[in-house]
């Protein structure tokens, strides 16, 4: 039972490129139709009905369903993608505004200069100043 050994360069340079290019075509073609599934189901302006049509045309004739789909609704495709994107980040700016509002009050210039005032004011001493001063200053909350 001798059966021929293939070696890498019994497989030709360009027979290695047209591999690669139909692999990554493939890997393409499946990144495509997720994200029509996936816009599918995004849609509100579309009913329930429209929904099932466009995913079994989709699912029962890939190729010809994805290229009417992105035909007919591809530039709406793009619009909610954006549109997405836009909520996504306006999400993240209100929950960052917060999340650093809600850091336990105020900053440590306003208590700087609130400790100030009662040092102004004669409420506390000099080294008292200084102590909550220094407690500021290293991040420690200060609490009166």
């Amino acid at each position: 039972m001798s059966t021929p050994t293939y070696l890498a360069y019994d497989y030709p340079l360009l027979s290695v490129f047209w591999s690669m290019l139909v692999f990554f075509l493939w890997i393409m073609w499946f990144v495509l139709l997720f994200r029509i599934v996936v816009d599918i189901f995004r849609d509100d302006d579309m009913g329930g009905w429209a929904k099932a049509g466009w995913l079994a045309l989709v699912i029962l004739l890939p190729f010809l369903g994805v290229f009417v789909y992105v035909i007919a609704r591809g530039k709406s495709m793009g619009r909610r993608e954006v549109a997405q994107a836009q909520a996504q980040q306006r999400e993240f700016d209100s929950h960052i505004r917060r999340t650093a509002g809600s850091g336990g009050g105020s900053s440590s210039v306003d208590e700087l200069a609130r400790l100030s005032e009662i040092r102004a004011r004669g409420d506390i001493t000099d080294q008292e100043y200084a102590r909550a001063k220094d407690l500021v200053l290293s991040g420690t909350r200060y609490s009166g």
